[in-house]
């Protein structure tokens, strides 16, 4: 079942407002949250700090790779002269996914 925070929100003030006759868990069981979510949900418009949107939405992640670092493992690769996986060894602050995305992208693989 999607869950659909807009749509729950909704449900609740309708409740709230006594505009609707269902109870908290059958919202719930309409919107696939459970319950204890829903009464979260409901705490937070009544205290109006309900926020729909995700709070690390247009954020970089904290482990992505830096622009240096990425120079780095391009110059260490193109100076080496083993395989993918001695280097994966040799460099272990990265994963082997990490390291094979980078290098590809820049047409190394």
């Amino acid at each position: 079942m999607k869950h659909d925070k807009d749509y729950a929100v909704e449900l609740i003030k309708k409740k709230i407002n006594k505009e609707t006759f269902l109870s908290y868990k059958e919202i719930a069981e309409i919107t696939g949250y459970h319950e204890k979510y829903i009464s979260k949900l409901k705490k937070q418009i009544l205290n109006g700090t309900i926020s729909l949107e995700h709070g690390n939405k247009n954020r970089r992640p904290k482990n992505a790779l830096s622009r240096e670092e990425s120079q780095k493992i391009i110059k260490l690769y193109k100076n080496s002269h083993v395989s993918l996986r001695k280097f994966c060894k040799f460099y272990n602050r990265r994963s082997y996914s990490c390291l094979y995305n980078l290098l590809k992208k820049n047409g190394l693989k």
